[in-house]
């Protein structure tokens, strides 16, 4: 190869790398590897600035809107509260809630759509009695899965038909790809009905102190001049509250584990509760008590009336993970307060200043209304709910929105406008008949993610004309031979087990060239590599960070890193299977 060419693998290993060890921004690193090709002369300004302008990249933003739409309407809530009903058995709920979710992802993005069915999974579980964690991994899988039965059901599917259109060739159909993603769906689904029952953890046996599995810590301090000065334990209203127990207090150098009935308070004593979200705001109501996190609020400033509990889950991309609260200065950046934190459906024992957050903690926050319309599609929060209360929505308008995203798939699915125009007259509807506000429209195309998209078309571009991706290709067929089908295998699984380390996106990106130059090199159709990395790209089951979804599920259900591996690697081998079967034979080598 090129010294052109060695430049430009050791940009992508060198992002690769830092995506992976590193904390820092994806989209940043990325867009560093497409400087420094387009400074070094692998790339010019037309090629390195081309993913902006790709036709795929574009239909993922409009799509966004489209989305949003559905979910500001209501449109997926009502759905939720139709087809989970009242199952008499955990396979039976299982069956209720894969079915759906999978065929409703086939025309939704799976992220909002999980964000949706999330809170009221939790709910439903609850009045089921049955664990959350049997529940929630199905959830995100069969979000992910549905997405490879048409064009626009995850945003990699539009992204690959990008590049293909972009390099000339045709491009597919809305629903060609569910030749593939169907019977893979059915997969899923039989292998979490037979499975999941026995695979997946219990997280909430039937000694546990809680009710609901997400424990919190909940640190409150008594006001200087407060009510509850020199009253007891017991006078105060402490001991007897619904869902929360008085762990212990914090008084100046001293903690007082055992806390009597008769222990008199005393100005600045910090209580540390243990409990439930929604029984959290019993404390809120207690006068002369305020969140420790939280000093300049006091329940009767009419400031601290207006404010709300929320719940979030942190994001990988949140830029206070690896900080603790107080030095990411927490309120200053959000407006808002943390009052509670849970990992893995535990406690974190420690003063709440001193937590250092970690991707996928669940946070219990303080904040005034507006917080939950401007970071409900914020990249540092996977899920924001509010505690007890719901954002109101547009429900007499959901029938509209639903019949806007029909229209989006019938005058695609039909040919009669293509994906892009399809898209664009359906995000123009949403807006124009009120169903999405242009506020909304806006926070709802999630930038990082069409960044690092489009970051990635210049590292891919950058393999593909320096002859890094032939020269790849080249080394790849030494070790696989000169036989289409194992090279396929091969190259599929090499998909899968990247997906699995980093985004999604990006991996079908940077393998496109190489499918395009293995295809090449052994003088075969390149459908079957192509369909491969749509495919491959999208089976994120193994660990939690694989997939977005399986991250937003992962502290909700209280999962440990090993339940994905145990309960994902059969079913990613499984898909292996089926996906490799199925392509050569629909996309032949030798059409």
């Amino acid at each position: 190869m090129s010294a052109q060419a060695w430049l430009a693998v050791g940009v992508v290993l060198g992002c690769l790398g830092l995506m992976l060890f590193t904390a820092a921004a994806p989209e940043l690193i990325l867009l560093g590897g497409v400087v420094v090709l387009l400074m070094s002369g692998v790339l010019s300004p037309e090629q390195a600035l081309g993913g902006f302008s790709n036709e795929g990249m574009i239909t993922v933003a409009l799509m966004y809107v489209v989305v949003a739409g559905i979910r500001e309407t209501g449109g997926v809530d009502m759905l939720v509260q139709h087809v989970l009903g009242r199952p008499k058995s955990l396979r039976g709920a299982l069956l209720r809630l894969i079915v759906p979710v999978a065929s409703v992802s086939a025309f939704l993005n799976n992220t909002p759509l999980v964000a949706v069915f999330l809170p009221a999974v939790l709910t439903w579980a609850k009045r089921l009695e049955i664990s959350p964690s049997k529940l929630l991994i199905p959830l995100s899988y069969a979000a992910v899965v549905g997405g490879t039965i048409s064009l626009i059901g995850t945003s990699t599917n539009l992204i690959v038909n990008g590049l293909l259109l972009h390099s000339g060739r045709e491009g597919l159909g809305l629903f060609d790809i569910a030749w593939v993603g169907i019977p893979c769906s059915i997969l899923m689904m039989t292998y979490v009905l037979l499975l999941a029952p026995s695979r997946l953890p219990e997280r909430k046996p039937a000694s546990a102190v809680f009710e609901n599995p997400k424990e919190y810590t909940v640190e409150m301090s008594v006001e200087d001049n407060g009510a509850l000065v020199g009253k007891t334990i017991e006078e105060a209203g402490l001991r007897h509250l619904q869902g929360l127990y008085l762990v212990e207090i914090e008084r100046g150098d001293e903690v007082l584990a055992a806390v009597g009935p008769y222990e008199r308070l005393q100005p600045g004593d910090r209580l540390v509760f243990a409990g439930v979200s929604d029984s959290v705001v019993e404390l809120q109501r207690i006068k002369g008590l305020r969140p420790s996190a939280d000093k300049s609020f006091t329940l009767e400033d009419r400031k601290h009336r207006e404010r709300v509990l929320v719940e979030a889950v942190v994001s990988p991309q949140c830029a206070l993970v690896g900080k603790t609260i107080k030095e990411g200065r927490f309120r200053m950046v959000y407006g808002g307060s943390v009052i509670a934190v849970a990992r893995n459906g535990q406690r974190i024992s420690g003063k709440i200043g001193e937590i250092r957050l970690e991707p996928a903690d669940t946070l219990l926050l303080n904040v005034r209304p507006p917080f939950l319309e401007r970071h409900r599609n914020s990249n540092d929060f996977l899920l924001v709910s509010q505690v007890s209360e719901y954002l109101p929505v547009r429900h007499e308008r959901a029938g509209l929105a639903w019949l806007i995203l029909a229209a989006v798939v019938l005058s695609a699915s039909f040919e009669w406008l293509s994906m892009l125009k399809a898209a664009m007259l359906g995000a123009g509807a949403m807006l124009l008949t009120g169903c999405c506000s242009v506020p909304t429209a806006r926070t709802s195309m999630d930038s990082q993610v069409l960044l690092a998209i489009a970051a990635s078309f210049g590292l891919g571009k950058g393999l593909e004309i320096s002859g890094a991706a032939s020269g790849i290709a080249q080394g790849f067929l030494g070790l696989a031979g000169n036989n289409p089908l194992l090279v396929l295998v091969l190259f599929y699984f090499l998909t899968v087990v990247l997906t699995e380390l980093l985004s999604n996106n990006s991996v079908a990106v940077l393998m496109f060239p190489l499918a395009l130059a293995i295809a090449d090199k052994l003088d075969v159709s390149f459908w079957p590599f192509i369909v491969a990395v749509m495919v491959a790209a999208s089976m994120g089951f193994s660990t939690p960070i694989g997939y977005q979804t399986n991250l937003m599920v992962y502290g909700p259900g209280g999962y440990h890193f090993t339940d994905f591996v145990r309960f994902g690697v059969p079913l990613n081998l499984l898909m292996g299977v089926i996906a490799l079967s199925i392509i050569p034979w629909v996309w032949p080598f030798y059409p």
